[in-house]
C-alpha cells in the first residue's frame, strides 16, 4: 500500500474543498487559531512515517487527551473503573447534563465531558502528583519530554467553563465525585490543554494499534484485552453524537477534539492524525472527517 501517494492525493483534494466548519470560538484562545491550518501524519506498525501540510505545528488536542486519561485510570483500577462510568454512546452533545439525571450520576462513556471529569476525579484520588504524573505518563508513551500543557488554553477554558462546573457539581450530588469539584476541574482543564502536533499524536497512539504495547522502546501500556476495549469505545463513542456516522463513513476507531484534531486507529496497521481547526455542527473537524472518509475509501482499509 503506497500510503504516501494516497495521502498526498487525498490531502490536495480535501484541502481545496469549501470548508463549512467554524472555529471553536466559545473557547477564546481557540478562536485565535489560523483556520487554514491543515495537517496529516501517518505512523505504521512497521515504522513507516509520512506527513503532509501543517503536520509539525502544535495545537491543543482537547478531548483527544481523554483517551490518555482513560488509559491511565484503566491501568490503575482495572475493570472496577466501569462501576463509575458507562460504555454506551451518549446520543447527546458532549457537554449535556440530560442523561446524568436518569443515570444517577454515572456518565454514559469516558469521552463525553461528564465521563472525562469522573476519570479526572479517579486520577486525582490515585496519583501522588496528578498533573505531573499524568504528564509523565504521556511523555513516557511518546518518548518525548517536550509535550506539555498550555497555560493559555487552560486558563481560557476555565474562564468560560460554567457548563463543566455544573456537570462536576451535579455528578458530585450523586456521590460519583470524591474530591473537591474545584480541584477536579482544575486538573480536567489542564488535561484538555495538552499541545501536540500530528506527527507526535500518530506516533503516541500506536500502542492502541499494537495490542497495548509501544513500538519504540517496547513497553506495555495496556493489556491486550484493555486495548481492545478502549478501541471498541473509540469506535462507538469517540465522536460524540456523530460516532455512528463516523463509523459508517470511515470505519475506524478514533477520537476528535474541538481543537480540530482527530486520531484514527487501524489495529495492527497504523495510526493517522489529522488537524483542521474548523468544526462541523457536531464539534468534529470538518476537513478532518472528509479526509479520513476519502482515505479509507481509497485504501479500502477499515476494520469492517
Amino acid at each position: 500500500m503506497n500510503f504516501k501517494e494516497i495521502i498526498q492525493e487525498t490531502y490536495q483534494k480535501v484541502k481545496n474543498i469549501d470548508d463549512n466548519g467554524q472555529l471553536a470560538s466559545y473557547i477564546p484562545e481557540l478562536a485565535n487559531v489560523n483556520s487554514d491550518n491543515f495537517g496529516i501524519h501517518i505512523s505504521t506498525i512497521d515504522q513507516i512515517n509520512f506527513g503532509q501540510g501543517n503536520c509539525y505545528d502544535k495545537f491543543s488536542i482537547q478531548s483527544i487527551s481523554k483517551v490518555l486519561s482513560l488509559c491511565l485510570a484503566y491501568r490503575i483500577l482495572g475493570e472496577k473503573i466501569w462501576d463509575r462510568i458507562g460504555v454506551e454512546p451518549s446520543g447527546t452533545a458532549f457537554n449535556s447534563l440530560v442523561q446524568l439525571e436518569v443515570d444517577n450520576g454515572i456518565p454514559r462513556n469516558p469521552f463525553i465531558n461528564a465521563g472525562a471529569i469522573v476519570i479526572s476525579d479517579i486520577l486525582l484520588s490515585n496519583l501522588k502528583n496528578p498533573k505531573e504524573d499524568f504528564l509523565a505518563f504521556v511523555r513516557n508513551i511518546s518518548n518525548n519530554s517536550e509535550i506539555n500543557y498550555s497555560r493559555k488554553i487552560a486558563e481560557s477554558e476555565k474562564s468560560i467553563g460554567f457548563r463543566n462546573v455544573a456537570l462536576c457539581n451535579f455528578i458530585k450530588s450523586f456521590g460519583n465525585i470524591d474530591n473537591e469539584p474545584s480541584k477536579v476541574l482544575d486538573f480536567y482543564f489542564d488535561l484538555c490543554s495538552l499541545e501536540m502536533n500530528c506527527k507526535e499524536l500518530s506516533e503516541l497512539f500506536l500502542f492502541l494499534a499494537n495490542n497495548g504495547n509501544t513500538i519504540k522502546n517496547p513497553n506495555s501500556i495496556l493489556t491486550k484485552s484493555q486495548s481492545k476495549r478502549v478501541n471498541a469505545l473509540l469506535q462507538t463513542c469517540g465522536f460524540y453524537d456523530e460516532s455512528g456516522e463516523f463509523a459508517f463513513k470511515v470505519g475506524l476507531p478514533g477520537k476528535s477534539g474541538v481543537g480540530g484534531g482527530i486520531i484514527a486507529i487501524h489495529p495492527n496497521q497504523y495510526v493517522i492524525a489529522v488537524w483542521s481547526p474548523k468544526l462541523n455542527k457536531k464539534g468534529n473537524s470538518y476537513k478532518g472527517v472528509k479526509f479520513l472518509e476519502e482515505f479509507t475509501t481509497k485504501t479500502q482499509l477499515s476494520i469492517f
